[in-house]
């Protein structure tokens, strides 16, 4: 049976203590042969801030591609004494992100906007060595040329253009005992991310495929995406469409839609034209079958902040995907469940409407999408609304759809609408309740009368949709206060369903499990620890399963190289400092805790400094605030292990910065007393 190829091939890497002698010396040698010094202070020459401007404008594909993302590495790696760094080809660095106490220790090595860092400016550093060596590079600590760059830890990945040419880097910087083992995974991953993002800006108007073998693999970092013209023949791929292809660039100039996929374009103009948005299965030229989503001339929104933060919740009134999930994949054991996919099963073959109720992050859609799935309309389109997301000047233009000039901003030839996309499928309406009310009487006269008619037009156009809505609102008590037709909820409710929230379900195992297997693009199949799993048991989960998927995600990166098992320490910061507020609110304050000592690592540790750190905690729990609550379990267990840094760190589940930060706060130890390497 046929392979796929690696899709990245990983950098050489290593632990701070590792010694790398021959390939640091070679870096060494290269930043002596261009003249430079090891005591060499730091370079300030900077360009003006007019020429940076002109710089970042000459850049602004990269720069809008890249700062939306980098905002979200920073999220990541916030409160670690690091910083984000984007640049340009030659190391100029372009832009910055960064804990404001790292800042100011970055800036006495000119490691700021404006400056240069490549290896002829600055010797041996991630970011000039990475473009010199084409490849991913981390320079840790001593294996800097410069001595003053010496108190950093640096991991930098080139960033390419969609000819695989690069065109910048991104790079993240810190203190050398801020080390951790996952920031080149991330930073490898972000880069992959600003790539794809790239490649679809620079191919929106071409004939495009996105692939991967498993469908759930979709619309992230790690599908293959493959460019046509309008000829079919081939233009350009990403690094990862060239690796599950096996072919290189030039050797995929030599090929056509047909001969890579075994599809015509004809074929695919037919599908698009239906707006049917399932998951094809294509045959690769090798004999690989992959799922695939075809993309024709759809012109590509450039990535913003807010869009790059909402990247997991579903997109406004886009045609959702289609999915895999069917009524029994969510069946996993939880009662609640059970009785709800019981009820939907009963009515599903009748055409009766759904509403599903349930708090935000439930499930709702998946839900809809399942019922969808086992549906005699299953081979026509699932069309997604969220009514809370589109302005309510666009919703009805978005519903209804629109002729030519009808108002203006609208585009030439008009636009279908939503409804009439889902013709001859389903139509699902999530936050029903957030729809405008002169809307719902255009709703419950296309519901009743089975026609639509688009804005700036007078001819009704008959529909055939199942429509399946979804709230999180009473909807009872916004009919008795005047602000949903009542008219509409009894057109809608045929069967209402409630999808119970995720502390109350009993099947979180199965669930977690699940979720590893389809959404953590991950090269070993993962599992959780007892102690995780024990953790997640007891959690309140107020985002529901889309927060527990988006920890488990990020859990997921943490964990790639440590085995195939989550642990606690791989679980997100906010994540555990959420947890530990809780438990402390269900406990009570346990700031009188007998302390435990044992040998001292980290702070010095006397008896006085014990007894003003307990006086620093508060003795009322309900009259604090949950970030004191959390303050106090730290200053508790740093009574409880003796000022051992490390142990109490272990013992909460937080990080070893986020027990300093409490102690510098309270003022018990001096900054420069606290020893970051226990």
């Amino acid at each position: 049976m046929a392979r796929l190829a690696q899709t990245t091939s990983a950098p050489q890497s290593h632990q701070p203590g590792e010694e790398r002698p021959s390939v640091v010396a070679s870096w060494h040698e290269r930043a002596r042969q261009l003249g430079l010094s090891e005591q060499v202070l730091p370079d300030f020459g900077s360009v003006s801030r007019a020429e940076l401007t002109r710089l970042a404008d000459q850049h602004r594909s990269l720069y809008t591609h890249a700062v939306p993302v980098m905002e979200m590495l920073h999220e990541q790696i916030q409160n670690t004494h690091s910083m984000v760094v984007l640049t340009d080809a030659g190391g100029l660095i372009l832009h910055t992100l960064g804990d404001s106490d790292f800042l100011e220790k970055a800036n006495r090595v000119a490691l700021r906007p404006g400056v240069n860092w490549s290896e002829g400016s600055k010797g041996t550093n991630a970011i000039g060595t990475a473009l010199t060596e084409a490849r991913p590079t981390l320079v840790h600590g001593s294996e800097h040329f410069l001595t003053a760059n010496r108190f950093l830890t640096c991991s930098c990945s080139p960033i390419r253009d969609p000819n695989g040419r690069p065109i910048g880097t991104l790079d993240v910087s810190g203190v050398r005992e801020s080390y951790h083992a996952h920031t080149m995974a991330l930073v490898r991953m972000s880069t992959r991310l600003i790539e794809n993002h790239l490649f679809v800006d620079r191919f929106n108007q071409a004939v495009r495929i996105h692939f991967h073998p498993r469908p759930e693999f979709l619309g992230t970092m790690s599908e293959g995406i493959v460019a046509f013209d309008e000829s079919g023949r081939f233009i350009a791929a990403n690094q990862v469409g060239q690796a599950m292809l096996g072919l290189s660039a030039d050797e995929l100039l030599a090929h056509t839609l047909p001969s890579l996929f075994g599809a015509t374009l004809v074929s695919l103009i037919d599908r698009s034209r239906t707006a049917n948005p399932c998951v094809l299965s294509l045959c690769l030229h090798n004999g690989i079958r992959v799922s695939a989503r075809a993309r024709l001339c759809a012109p590509a929104t450039p990535l913003t902040l807010s869009s790059s933060r909402q990247a997991d919740s579903k997109s406004t009134g886009q045609l959702a995907p289609k999915g895999v999930y069917t009524l029994k994949d969510l069946d996993m054991g939880d009662p609640a469940v059970a009785r709800v996919l019981e009820r939907v099963r009963k009515v599903q073959r009748h055409e009766i409407p759904i509403m599903i109720l349930g708090d935000t992050g439930t499930g709702k859609e998946v839900l809809a999408q399942a019922i969808h799935n086992e549906s005699h309309r299953k081979e026509k389109p699932f069309v997604a609304v969220d009514c809370a997301s589109i302005p309510e000047s666009l919703i009805e233009a978005e519903l209804f759809g629109y002729e030519e000039g009808a108002f203006t901003g609208a585009r030439r030839k008009g636009s279908h609408g939503k409804i009439l996309m889902a013709n001859g499928g389903t139509l699902f309406l999530d936050e029903i309740g957030d729809m405008p009310l002169s809307l719902q009487t255009r709703l419950l006269r296309v519901l009743q009368e089975r026609t639509v008619t688009p804005l700036g037009s007078n001819r009704a156009v008959a529909v055939n949709i199942a429509v399946i809505c979804a709230t999180h609102r009473n909807v009872r008590e916004m009919i008795q206060r005047g602000e949903f037709r009542e008219d509409l909820y009894y057109r809608l409710n045929g069967l209402v369903v409630r999808l119970p929230s995720l502390r109350d379900r009993c099947d979180i195992a199965i669930l977690v499990e699940r979720i590893l297997a389809r959404e953590c693009a991950v090269t070993t199949p993962l599992t959780v620890s007892d102690e995780v799993l024990g953790l997640f048991r007891r959690y309140r989960w107020p985002g529901n399963v889309r927060q527990l998927a988006n920890v488990l995600r990020t859990a997921s990166v943490m964990a790639a190289d440590d085995g195939d098992t989550i642990q606690r320490h791989h679980l997100p910061e906010d994540f555990m400092e959420d947890f530990l507020g809780e438990q402390l609110l269900a406990v009570g304050n346990s700031a009188g805790a007998q302390p435990t000592p044992i040998p001292t690592a980290g702070i010095p540790w006397t008896h006085a400094a014990a007894t003003e750190l307990s006086h620093a905690a508060p003795p009322e729990p309900d009259a604090s605030t949950l970030r004191t609550l959390h303050d106090s379990a730290i200053r508790s267990a740093l009574i409880q292990f003796g000022g051992n840094v490390s142990a109490a760190a272990r013992s909460l589940g937080v990080s070893r910065n986020t027990v300093y930060r409490v102690l510098r706060a309270t003022g018990c130890v001096e900054t420069e007393q606290l020893d970051p390497v226990s």
